[in-house]
């Protein structure tokens, strides 16, 4: 397996070589192939075996989904797992998944969200090689990563072999924001590295593995298929929305910036048609831009504030970029005027910051410049440590 996997490396570097060279002689360059679509190299892998797939509606290449490429290609899929989201990516967030039969295929349906976030022995048994083709958007707190971590853990315990196919990261180019601390991990945290860490779920699969941050991580037989042609700063429009509140670009742009806002009392879009790109509260507000939350089936049943007329801030159109925050020092300060709690979740935010350094770091009054400070030792050792890992030139 090793050989296999230096050889799909190799293979993508001389891509990205090839690429550079393209650009000098101003030949037009490929577009960029995600794992996914290369397969000529993965479907050797999966002859003659069992096969189980971590995969949502963003498992695609081009208008067919993973899961229909491979049953034409004769693969064995034994079972599918779904994250968060489902696997046609339309429950909201934190709703419960059931299991059951996946009515197209009839295959297996297993929630990995729910009761249960990792495949349970008997489902592992069943399984010679499991793959994990899904859009990740690099934010700690997204949970698709959490679910590839229980699963290479699975695959580990049970001597199953993992597979992933690589896609881009739309926030790639950041490297920014606390590191997690171990006593805050969970769900929405589970690797000490930065809320955006700059890598692929590919090499974070690899780093997970190289730093033995699961059990009988040596044991794990784990395989990638990088994306072609691809540098980690590379724009990189989802052709697929990841899950039902990140609908756009500008959505997964200011994700980072406004996740955070879940721990707090305020509205950010759930429940409209522009959800993590607009901020407004009921009571007093930021700004003069009016939205009304309603509840909107697979997207936010019930979303703050809902049915209230709010008043805020409209940030579709703003230059977002990596890790911004301006917006939540400025409704703090706002909430502290009001003489209202602002961190209304504080446990919560927390979890999200991956540590309570953040949260008090607010509540004390400190600049951005001040928090931003704090971080950067802990920013230099984890580029130093991803290193090994990475597959992609800046």
């Amino acid at each position: 397996m090793r050989a296999i996997l230096l050889v799909m490396l190799l293979s993508c570097l001389l891509a990205c070589q090839a690429d550079i060279e393209a650009a000098t002689d101003r030949v037009p360059v490929a577009p960029l192939q995600t794992g996914a679509e290369q397969l000529t190299q993965y479907l050797p892998l999966l002859q003659g075996k069992r096969v189980g797939l971590l995969v949502n509606q963003t498992s695609r290449i081009g208008d067919q989904h993973l899961v229909d490429v491979l049953l034409a290609h004769n693969v064995n899929i034994v079972s599918i797992f779904a994250p968060e989201h489902g696997f046609r990516g339309d429950h909201d967030a934190g709703a419960h998944i059931r299991s059951g039969t996946d009515s197209k295929t009839g295959l297996p349906l297993w929630s990995l969200y729910g009761a249960s976030k990792a495949p349970t022995a008997a489902q592992m048994q069943q399984l010679d090689i499991v793959i994990f083709d899904i859009q990740d958007v690099g934010v700690r707190y997204y949970t698709y990563i959490s679910s590839m971590h229980y699963m290479m853990q699975a695959a580990a315990t049970h001597d199953v072999e993992m597979l992933i196919l690589d896609r881009p990261n739309p926030n790639g180019a950041y490297v920014d924001g606390p590191l997690l601390d171990p006593a805050f991990q969970s769900f929405v945290g589970m690797h000490p590295i930065p809320l955006l860490h700059g890598m692929t779920v590919a090499e974070l699969a690899l780093m997970i593995k190289g730093e033995g941050w699961i059990n009988a991580a040596d044991t794990l037989q784990l395989s990638v298929v990088p994306v072609a042609r691809y540098r980690r700063d590379m724009p990189y429009t989802l052709p697929v929305k990841p899950s039902p509140n990140l609908p756009n670009s500008q959505a997964v742009a200011l994700y980072p910036s406004l996740g955070f806002f879940e721990a707090t009392p305020l509205s950010i879009g759930r429940g409209t048609a522009f959800p993590f790109q607009v901020i407004g509260y009921d009571k007093f507000g930021l700004g003069n831009f009016q939205f009304m939350p309603v509840s909107t089936p697979g997207a936010a049943l019930t979303p703050p504030l809902m049915n209230k007329a709010l008043l805020g801030e409209d940030l579709r159109h703003v230059a977002a970029k990596g890790l911004n925050l301006d917006y939540l020092l400025r409704w703090h300060a706002l909430f502290k005027q009001h003489n209202e709690v602002f961190f209304t979740a504080p446990a919560f935010m927390d979890k999200l910051a991956g540590t309570d350094q953040l949260r008090l770091q607010i509540e004390q009054g400190l600049s951005q410049t001040e928090i931003r400070a704090s971080w950067q030792a802990g920013l230099q050792h984890f580029r130093r440590q991803r290193q090994p890992y990475l597959l992609y030139p800046p």
